[in-house]
Parts: structure tokens; sequence; C-alpha cells
């Protein structure tokens, strides 16, 4: 073990968030990175479709990039490569054979996405670059190939949990082997980087042969078609859900994009298995009884094009919603969609479907292990230093309580950081320095990356909560006198067939703010003009309201 060096440990995004996880390794100048995933947008980025780790700390450092590593194929920790790789000049990937496939497939679905350099590597087999020794070894999640990472370095090693849980019983998959995990524990784990997103969940997770089970019930008591809602990539849920259906002679349809297209290449791979004749397309779904179909798709987060918002809603082509559908949101909700989730489940009760979703009994278990699970890693690694990771902060600060719980490390072991912040972490400690790189989360919203700035995210908010009031005035550039009647149009603030008193009042408004500011014979100041009545009219129309519109004004000079 080499004394007096440190590693730089940078988490780019991931820590005090759920998704766009990302992390940089960095050891006497050279960089590793684990994952470059995506993130998902809060409630006051209106218009955003996702967020992406901001990686300008790597940009002028290309050349010391040795490689990036990827724990599994979920989009929280693959989905920004797209957007991220050829900025940082498009470095050696290693990833395991299905998440290697879902990286490509992706790859290929994002325009003028730079064609990758990546490898497919297996359980077990080590990678070395430069100071760095990559080994992934297995651990149970709800997507297979999910492995965690093994780093050796010059100062001891680091292990990296990915997404874990730990299930005895699991579907489609294998158990993690614990005397592994244990015996890198025996020969010395210098720092411990968990899971945290269970951190707040007294117990064990749910085992996926519980899952099944349940599920089993569903099946054995639904008369018509079952139509199961999970996440596109949750795909032991999908075998299990098939498996199911081949057992009470049903045939499935999978529906929505990112879920057809991970099953195919899970087929592919084999990684999800069905009889050739199991799997039918939607077109073909009415040649067969009611009891004979199952649906397994997209959309049990309420989103409004994904295929079970449009089944609802009877906007479907070839899956229309009969009474007596059985419907499976075999998934939780995540925070922030409750409301959506809520109005679909009532929609489906109208229209007479049968609805059985995670509260009702265990139809979904969670990918991350809880206090249980995270207890037992620790017995098994039994680390120096502890880094929770992936999570809100205060299921960071929870995980945190456990390394002192379980090991009895002192506050000055665990390393509880922010995104951007550096953590410098030598042999014998571990230091959450007061340095931060540029960590800011970049906004993706269709084909812009980064240009849905501070300013224009205002606007979109502003707008969404008072709405836009447009003045158009013609103004005579020799009198200053505006000519005829202003036009007014009103977006989201008020309705203007009732508000012609407002109306009326704004408009003599707009008239005396522009003839006190347009002074006749002199070269007129327009943008002067047009901030005047931005200003003017706004607070006008606040005392009149009490809201904000936004105000654009537009002077047509004459």
């Amino acid at each position: 073990m080499k004394t007096g060096s440190k590693i730089k440990i940078i988490p780019l995004g991931g820590l005090g968030e759920v998704g766009r996880n990302m992390t940089v390794l960095e050891y006497e100048e050279k960089i590793i990175i684990l994952d470059m995933g995506l993130g998902f947008p809060e409630l006051d980025m209106p218009g955003v479709d996702f967020t992406i780790p901001n990686v300008k700390y790597l940009e002028d450092k290309k050349d010391r990039i040795l490689g990036a590593f990827f724990t599994h194929g979920h989009y929280d920790h693959i989905g920004a490569i797209p957007y991220i790789a050829g900025k940082i000049g498009n470095p050696p990937l290693f990833a395991a054979p299905l998440t290697t496939a879902i990286i490509k497939k992706r790859q290929t679905d994002c325009p003028n996405a730079p064609k990758l350099n990546i490898k497919a590597i297996k359980e077990d087999e080590m990678i070395k670059l430069g100071p760095f020794s990559v080994t992934f070894f297995h651990v149970n999640h709800n997507i297979p190939d999910n492995f965690a990472a093994k780093i050796d370095t010059p100062i001891g090693t680091l292990i990296n949990t990915s997404d874990f849980k730990f299930d005895p019983h699991p579907i489609n998959d294998r158990p993690a082997d614990l005397m592994k995990i244990k015996s890198f524990g025996d020969r010395g784990v210098l720092l411990l980087m968990e899971d945290s997103t269970g951190a707040e969940e007294e117990g064990h997770s749910v085992s996926e042969k519980t899952i099944k089970e349940n599920l089993e019930i569903i099946f054995k008591q639904s008369e018509g078609r079952i139509i199961a809602a999970t996440f596109g990539s949750l795909l032991n849920r999908v075998q299990q859900l098939i498996s199911l259906s081949e057992a009470y002679g049903r045939k499935v349809v999978i529906q929505g994009f990112t879920m057809k297209s991970n099953v195919e290449i899970s087929k592919e791979l084999g990684y999800i298995k069905a009889d050739k004749s199991t799997i039918i397309d939607a077109k073909d779904i009415n040649r067969y009884a009611d009891d004979k179909i199952t649906v397994i798709g997209t959309g049990a987060q309420g989103e409004s094009n994904a295929f079970l918002m449009r089944y609802a809603n009877g906007e479907h082509k070839e899956v229309q919603l009969k009474k007596g559908d059985t419907i499976i949101f075999s998934s939780s909700v995540v925070p922030g969609n409750e409301r959506s989730v809520q109005a679909l489940k009532d929609n489906l009760y109208k229209r007479g479907a049968h609805v059985f979703h995670y509260k009702m009994m265990d139809i979904h278990a969670s990918g991350h292990g809880e206090r249980e699970d995270l207890r037992e890693m620790l017995r098994l690694v039994r680390p120096k230093f502890l880094m929770p990771m992936h999570g809100y902060f205060s299921m960071m600060a929870r995980h945190a309580e456990l390394g002192e719980e379980v090991l009895k490390m002192p506050k000055d072991s665990i390393a509880l950081a922010e995104n951007g912040q550096v953590v410098e972490l030598a042999a014998d400690k571990i230091t959450v320095t007061k340095n931060f790189v540029e960590s800011n989360i970049v906004m993706v919203d269709g084909l812009g990356v980064g240009d849905v700035s501070n300013v224009v995210l205002r606007d979109r908010q502003l707008m969404s909560a008072d709405g836009m009031f447009v003045i158009i005035a013609v103004v005579d550039s020799q009198t200053g006198k505006v000519k005829g009647e202003p036009d007014i149009i009103s977006r989201g603030f008020v309705y203007m067939k009732e508000s012609g008193e407002l109306l009326r009042q704004t408009r003599k408004k707009i008239k005396e703010t522009i003839s006190k500011t347009v002074i006749p014979g002199t070269d007129i100041n327009w943008p002067y003009i047009r901030n005047s009545l931005r200003d003017k009219i706004g607070k006008f129309l606040y005392v009149k309201t009490r809201r904000r519109p936004m105000i654009l004004p537009v002077i047509v000079e004459i």
C-alpha cells in the first residue's frame, strides 16, 4: 500500500438526489469514471425532459481519462452517455453484456451521438487502467447483469455497491455470493461507497419470490385480460409476468418504446426467456379470448404519453380498455407523480377495471436494499471508511448512522458529501474538503442540451404561474402618439371576454406610458419604451389583480 498519496472522489451527480449518478475517481492525475446517468426534472422545471451531470471539470482533462465503468443498464446510470461521452474525449467504456447492448441501442436513438469505444466485460474479469484495477461482482437489483465494482488502487481497495439489495430468492437471477463479498472484507477494504436509496426503510426489501407468488394470485382469479404496467427497464418483473402468462395459457403483448427495445435486446442475449409463440403483436390481440391475453407495458407513473395512460383514455389503437380488465401497477410511485397516478387509477376504476397496486399487496419490490440489507453489506465488507451514495441527503444521513451503529465508526470516518464536493481519501484518513467543482444541473429539452438556462426556466415558471400578457401598440414616430387602440393578447392570465373594464384601463395606461416616454422630434429609444411598458403595466396589473404575468410589449413604428 502506497502511503502519503490520495484519491480524489468527485461526485458529479447522484448525491442529494435520486438519479443522475456519476462519480469521478482521480489518482495522480489519472481518472476513471463510474456511471453517467440522467436525472428526472423537478416540479419547478416545466418543459424539461431530463437532466444530466455537468462535466465541465473533465472537459480539459480528456487525455487523463482512462475509462468509464457502468454498473447496470438503468437510465439513471447510463442515460447521459450520448450527451457526455463526446465532450470528454469519447473514452473507453466498460459494461456487462446486457448493459453494453442497452447503451449501444440508446446511442442509435440519439441524433449526432458519437460511435462509442465500448467493451463488454464479464463478472470477475479485471480491467487494469493505470493505477486502477477494476473487477465487477454480482449483486441483486431488478435488472439482469447488475454489478458492483471492486477497485484496487495503490492506497487500498474501494467498493462501489451500485444499486443493490440482498435477495435470497431472486427471479431470473441468482443470489449474491455473500462469501465472495466477505472475502473482500477479509482482505481489507479501505472505502465502501454504498447505495443509500433504501436507507430510511427499516427491515429487508421484499424478495422477488414473494412478488411472483402474489402476482400468481391475481393470475389465478382474473377472468379477463391482464394489463400489467411497470418500469420499462424492470426486466426481472417482465420475466415474471411472461412466465406466469405461459403457465396460465396467456399470450403476451409488450407495449412502450423503451420496454419493447429492452425486451428485444434481452431476448437476443438470453436474459429473457419465452416460447416463440408467447409474445404476439398488438394488432393480433383480438384473435384471442380475453382470458388468454396479458399486456405488459409502461406508464405506471401516470406519464401522459406512455401506454397505460393512452389505454385508460381510449387513445390506444390496438388495446382498448374493456370492462372487467385487471390492471396491475407493479411499481411504486416515484415522488412527485402521486397526483397523476391517482388520477389514472380513478379513471380506470370509473371505466370498470379491477386495479391492483403495491399498497394492496406485495406486487412490487424496490431494487434497493433497506436498512437491514445495508447493515449486512457493512458487516460483510467491514470497510475502514464509508461514503453513502445515491439518494436524497436525508437517506444518506440515515445511512451514515448505520456506519456508526454497525461498525462503531467515528463520524470522521464517514464522508457525507454533496454533488461537486471533492472528497480526499488517504490510507489513514477521509476528508470532505470545502472545495467544489462545477456540478450544477444541465437540462435537456428536446434536442437542446444545456440551452435551458435559469433565465429561461424562470420565464417558464412565471408563465405557468401567472400567464402571459402581450401588448401590441402602433406608434407614430413623429408625434409619439399611439394610433388606434393597442391590441392585447392574454394567455393564462385573464379571460378577455370577462375582463373588459380591466383591459380598457390597461389600454389607457399603455397610451399614457408611451406618450410620457416619447419626446416628439427626437430619436426615439424603442428598447427604453418597451422596458418602460413592461415595468409600468406589470405594476399596474399587479395592483389590479395581485398577479404578475409575463409582459411582452411589441411596438410597431410608423
